[in-house]
């Protein structure tokens, strides 16, 4: 394919899918999927390296803003294909520049695509991505604003059937959580009366890169970014939110939220804290709690679900169990008590299968022609965390209608197209 043609044709609302996968990529015969990473930070890296190591993917692309990140990347999965016994990534299949996502999409010699770009990006790069035809497993959140998860519903009709979908919501392949929502929705604690939970971790990663422009210093440090990240409650804490949906069955209609910056003094315009009453449908409260400024090392995640006849606790960390006449706790695997925060997310809990299982998941959901399409779900999540930051910012309740009317933008704010 030529690949100024595909671009010229690779717009906000492109349709373009040339030919089924599958097909095209003979999954028939048992090929291993090709797969590319976009985004060779820390959490991207990890991820991608799951994938080589727990599924027979293999790691043949890369692509990133900026070079040395690029080389990083390739160093580590030379090292990574070799101990596989798989070749290095061809040096062909390295791109890097504000466009890489468009080159990787254009290129037959790539079935997949990991997104592991700052969220601004992901539903840009979802939509060309699959708008090429390749299977996509993209991170959370799925758009920082409302316009965004519009698009992202729009790329979810469009590709519905066509090619594989995949968003980073790996708890929910976790056995042990599995299980316990299972239970839950089995009626274990009956009736579920209210929630609770909490994000508590250290400050986000601080890249401190000398003798680069103010614009590219923001850009490597997109965690600390509003614009770019979200806000902690999107980029970080939807985890919480996104296993509370999955409980409930729903989305909240409403929050009543306050958030501030009161101890992180360094780069950045995040909040450090948010607290958040979210109350979803049957007038079930979720009361939400998060800091991001603890000490290094300091982590501790959990959700408590109180029902009419049990309590489900389901921490990261620590016996992950159900309380009351129907008591059960997790025996299929280590509960460790002593975890520490991992910036990488390749936490070593009750999370220790969640990206194993994730990974193979979705990989299978290509080899066997049996395509998933994960973005409603994702974009309900991140609806969700955007209502309590809608919250937050106007200081009153937001309600669910309110943010779905809601038009705002965010704006990245730079001239990303400098970076090629």
């Amino acid at each position: 394919m030529d690949r100024r043609k595909f671009l010229k044709g690779t717009g906000a609302a492109c349709g373009l899918l040339i030919v089924k996968p599958s097909t095209a990529f003979g999954y028939a015969a048992n090929s291993a999927v090709r797969y590319g990473l976009l985004g060779c930070g820390n959490r991207g890296t990890s991820v991608a390296t799951s994938f080589a190591k727990n599924t027979d993917a293999r790691i043949v692309a890369l692509g990133d803003i900026f070079p040395d990140q690029l080389a990083k990347g390739k160093q580590h999965f030379d090292q990574v294909n070799a101990a596989l016994g798989k070749p290095a990534v061809d040096p062909k299949l390295t791109f890097h520049g504000w466009d890489a996502y468009k080159a990787m999409a254009a290129n037959p010699n790539i079935d997949a695509v990991q997104i592991s770009t700052p969220p601004i990006f992901h539903v840009e790069h979802l939509d060309i991505l699959t708008a090429g035809g390749k299977h996509v497993y993209v991170e959370k959140p799925v758009g920082v604003d409302t316009p965004q998860t519009r698009r992202a519903l729009d790329i979810a009709k469009r590709i519905d059937g066509k090619v594989s979908v995949a968003v980073g919501f790996q708890i929910r392949k976790a056995p042990p959580f599995v299980e316990i929502v299972n239970r839950i929705h089995n009626g274990d604690i009956g009736k579920i009366a209210s929630l609770n939970g909490y994000y508590n971790s250290p400050p986000a990663v601080f890249h401190d890169v000398p003798n680069i422009s103010q614009e590219e210093f923001r850009l490597r440090n997109w965690l600390r970014d509003k614009k770019l990240s979200g806000d902690i409650l999107l980029e970080q804490n939807i985890h919480v939110i996104d296993v509370c949906n999955w409980i409930m069955g729903a989305h909240p209609i409403k929050a009543d939220a306050r958030a501030s910056r009161k101890v992180v003094t360094t780069y950045g315009n995040t909040n450090d804290n948010y607290e958040v009453i979210f109350t979803y449908p049957g007038d079930v409260q979720f009361v939400f709690n998060s800091t991001q400024f603890n000490f290094k090392g300091f982590f501790d995640v959990a959700e408590h679900i109180f029902g009419s006849e049990g309590i489900a606790e389901a921490p990261y960390k620590g016996p992950l169990r159900i309380l009351g006449p129907k008591a059960w706790t997790w025996s299929g695997g280590p509960a460790k008590t002593d975890s520490k925060f991992a910036a990488d997310g390749a936490f070593n809990d009750n999370l220790a299968e969640a990206d194993k299982m994730k990974d193979q998941d979705f990989i299978g959901s290509i080899t066997g022609n049996k395509y998933q399409n994960q973005i409603a779900t994702g974009v309900e999540s991140a609806r969700s965390c955007m209502l309590g930051r809608m919250s937050a910012e106007l200081g009153r309740v937001a309600t669910w209608d309110e943010l779905m009317a809601n038009n705002e933008a965010y704006e990245l704010g730079l001239d990303i197209k400098k970076y090629h």
